[in-house]
Parts: structure tokens; sequence; C-alpha cells
């Protein structure tokens, strides 16, 4: 797998609960902006939780600078709900948005899901409603959906996504490159070329991983999760040794051509920049 591209790096932040964690997020945004993120998105609670705070973060990011997209899910909203938002959205001049079907809040019924059930059908929606207006990032799952039937039936979830009219994808994140390579090939197997952008997770805390990785089907390797468990509580070297080896994996991965990183920073500056600045960038 080879690119001739200058691979975009690009950023994910989520919107801070109160005035303290804000002024944290905008603080470390600009820290972050050495990066030069191609663009930054915004996470989008379960159900709309956290409807306002995106945008209210989309406009923060904006304010700095960074082109930015907001995470947009189906579960829980109507087809008007759906609406209302994406115009406000082009009201703001929003170009780039995040699509995904989103998860189902905790004592929701299936009858409350929503209009849209897919991801596939939300893409769909987005382009009837609005045409080309909108860049739209999908998600893609190099080591499965944890919820999907089957590598074949994930795959062609993910296929179905692209010919709704996706226009590039972000992985869930991983830490075997292999996996990544794997997905790429089979997808370009269908026909579809868009750009699929590994997710990049850092490691600063074991618990925090293991629980992360066990909710979104993302596998931790045994020799990563005996050396971080050894660590214990001992924060700096788990640290130290997490920038380590996903600096390697985003190493392996620009070495052989992807289109880009996509880290997941989890509004936290040092945990991010530790491992740009491994890569030498």
């Amino acid at each position: 797998m080879t690119s001739q591209a200058t691979p975009a790096f690009s950023l994910e932040f989520f919107p801070p609960r109160d005035d303290a964690a804000q002024q944290r997020l905008v603080e470390g945004a600009k820290q972050m902006l050495v990066i030069a993120p191609h663009y930054v998105s915004v996470t989008f609670g379960a159900g709309g939780s956290t409807r306002d705070g995106t945008l209210d973060t989309v406009r923060t990011m904006r304010s700095l600078g960074c082109d930015a997209a907001p995470h947009l899910s189906c579960i829980g909203s109507s087809r008007d709900d759906l609406k209302g938002l994406l115009q406000r959205y082009r009201d703001e001049g929003v170009r780039r948005i995040v699509a995904l079907r989103g998860d189902m809040p905790s004592g929701m019924g299936a009858s409350a899901a929503g209009a849209l059930h897919h991801a596939s059908d939300l893409v769909e929606f987005i382009r009837q409603e609005t045409g080309d207006w909108f860049h739209i990032e999908v998600a893609a799952y190099p080591e499965m959906h944890p919820q999907a039937a089957g590598p074949e039936k994930d795959l062609t979830h993910f296929v179905n996504k692209v010919r709704a009219g996706a226009n590039s994808a972000i992985t869930q994140y991983f830490f075997n490159a292999d996996a990544y390579f794997d997905f790429v090939e089979r997808v370009q197997a269908q026909g579809i070329d868009i750009p699929i952008v590994p997710g990049i997770m850092p490691i600063t805390n074991y618990t925090q991983l293991m629980r992360f990785s066990e909710m979104c089907g993302a596998e931790v390797p045994r020799w990563i999760r005996l050396r971080l468990a050894e660590l214990g509580d001992d924060k700096e070297s788990i640290r130290a040794f997490g920038a380590e080896v996903v600096t390697r994996l985003c190493e392996t991965l620009l070495d052989n051509g992807v289109p880009g990183l996509h880290f997941y920073t989890l509004n936290n500056a040092e945990a991010t920049l530790s491992i740009w600045r491994g890569l030498g960038r």
C-alpha cells in the first residue's frame, strides 16, 4: 500500500462538561495546533445528550482556525431532528460532518431508536437533504464492529455507507497494523477506493484502555496488556510505554502510505503531542 499524497493529520475532541474543562480544552487545542490538523472532529453524545455542546465546541475550534466536523448520530433522532441539525450546521458554514449510527442510550427501547437505524441510512439522508454540501466521514472497523454478525457482513455495511455517499472514513483504533491493511485490501477488492484514515488512540491509562477496548471491540495485544498490567499504578511509566508503542504503530502506518492519522485525543494534549514528537514531523 503506497500513497504519493502528503498524509493529513486530524484530531478528535469531546464537548467539555463545565467551564474548567472548557478552559483545559481550549488550552490543549492551542498546543495541538503545532500538528496543523487538516480538520478536527467533535463527538456527539448518545441520543443527542451533548448536541448543544457539540455545536459550541465546533464554534470554539473554528475560532481557533480549525476546520471542524461535528459527529452526527441518527440513533434517537427523528428525520426532523436531523434535518434541523443539518440546517444549523449549514448556517454555521460547516462543510464536513462525521455520520454515525451511534450507540443506543441505556434504557432506550427499539421503538425510540429513531427514524434511521443504520449509518448508511444517515449518509443517504444527508445527501438527499443537502446534496454535496458536506464532506461526509464514516466509521470503519478493521477488527469488525462488535455488534456485527461477522467480518463479511461488517464489510458489506461499510461498503453500503460508501455507496450511499460517504467521501472518506476514520477507523476505530487498533494496535495491529495488519488488521488495518487487510481491511483496506478487502474494501478495495469491492471497488471502493476512498481514503480510510487510521484512528489512533494514545495509551495513558490501563483500566480506561481496557474498558474502551471491550466496548468497541478493539484488540489490545497480549504483550501490551501484560506490560501495562505489570506497570501497575506507575502513571509516568505507562505514559512513556504507551507513547513508544503507539509511535511505532504510527511509523509503520505512515511508512506504508496511509492517507493520514486521526488522533483520538480524549482532550489530552500531552498524550497526543508525545506521539507527534516521537514521529519527528
